[in-house]
């Protein structure tokens, strides 16, 4: 039986049983997010942008009737933007500020990945512009950067995406 796992290490400071997440690109690098927290995976659809808006914020779109703030996590995460592919999905999220789209390059797997193969992020790269970075999978044939939900969705945000919600 699986069970949610919320760092890469447990209270006594032992690696996690298993993470169970789902990978995908931004550019030429891997990335994933807790499964738990992923709703849905859509593809690219037409987005109303939202003035005013932080730049990595792309606008809010309609998902089945429900306005959804998206953002582009290659923005966020400051990896070079490049066009929008056939490829390109948006994955829908469930963060403490609501439902949230963060536009991917590709979505490649779903996977789970023994806690033995994750470390926590050294403090060359532990920077206040990488607090989404939780740890990193040593895979067989990459590393797969493991991704903090609420560090991608900083809390100065929230509010921004509940306005842009109740603006629709």
């Amino acid at each position: 039986m699986a069970t949610k796992i919320d760092s890469v290490a447990d209270v006594a400071g032992q690696p996690a049983a298993e993470e169970h997440v789902v990978i995908f690109q931004l550019a030429d690098e891997f990335y994933a997010l807790d499964i738990q927290a992923v709703q849905e995976i859509v593809r690219m659809q037409t987005i109303t942008s939202i003035p005013g808006s932080d730049f990595w914020v792309e606008g809010i779109t309609n998902l089945r009737g429900r306005v959804v703030p998206v953002i582009d996590l290659r923005k966020r995460c400051s990896v070079n933007a490049g066009e929008y592919t056939a490829e390109t999905r948006i994955v829908v999220v469930s963060s403490a500020g609501g439902m949230v789209g963060l536009i991917v390059d590709a979505v490649t797997e779903v996977m789970r990945i023994p806690g033995d193969q994750v470390e926590l992020p050294s403090s060359i790269v532990s920077v206040p512009e990488n607090t989404y970075l939780r740890g990193v999978a040593k895979l067989d044939d990459r590393l797969v950067s493991l991704m903090d939900l609420e560090g991608v969705l900083p809390a100065s945000a929230d509010g921004e995406f509940d306005f842009a919600a109740a603006a629709a």
